[in-house]
């Protein structure tokens, strides 16, 4: 595991409340970058891609600059629309319910707590999911 830190603090003083604010997660370093879990199950992770040691991601991403991005995942019937919308959301090469975003400063800060809770949704228990409401219709680049 790398320290969290490759992440800027501003980035996750954002993500934080958001995700810790969802009922039973909790925060803890990845591979790489920090990710967010509901029992053991990753609902969100973000990590700053150097192209030279993440590839993967940044070929996703269609960069080879240092860029920072957040994978999460999403109902199977809102991927298509966020993938639509272009930039700032790519395709992982992994997960069909995986979605990534890069972060940056026209970063749209509702938008990733909406996506957020969604990605909540679809890994956690179908109770736990019950106590943060019902999906929202039309999630996804507004």
């Amino acid at each position: 595991m790398t320290d969290p830190g490759n992440v800027p603090p501003e980035i996750l003083d954002r993500l934080r409340p958001v995700c810790l604010g969802l009922p039973e997660t909790y925060e803890e370093p990845a591979w790489v970058g920090t990710r967010w879990r509901i029992r053991k199950r990753t609902f969100a992770h973000v990590l700053t891609v150097d192209p030279d040691h993440q590839a993967a991601y940044a070929r996703a991403a269609a960069t080879d600059e240092p860029i920072c991005v957040l994978t999460f995942r999403s109902p199977g019937d809102e991927i298509a629309g966020l993938l639509a919308g272009g930039p700032p959301f790519f395709k992982p090469d992994w997960g069909a319910d995986v979605v990534g975003m890069v972060l940056d400063d026209g970063t749209d800060w509702d938008e990733v707590a909406e996506l957020m809770t969604e990605s909540y949704r679809v890994l956690a228990p179908k109770k736990l999911a019950a106590r943060v409401g019902p999906p929202l219709s039309g999630t996804g680049p507004h």
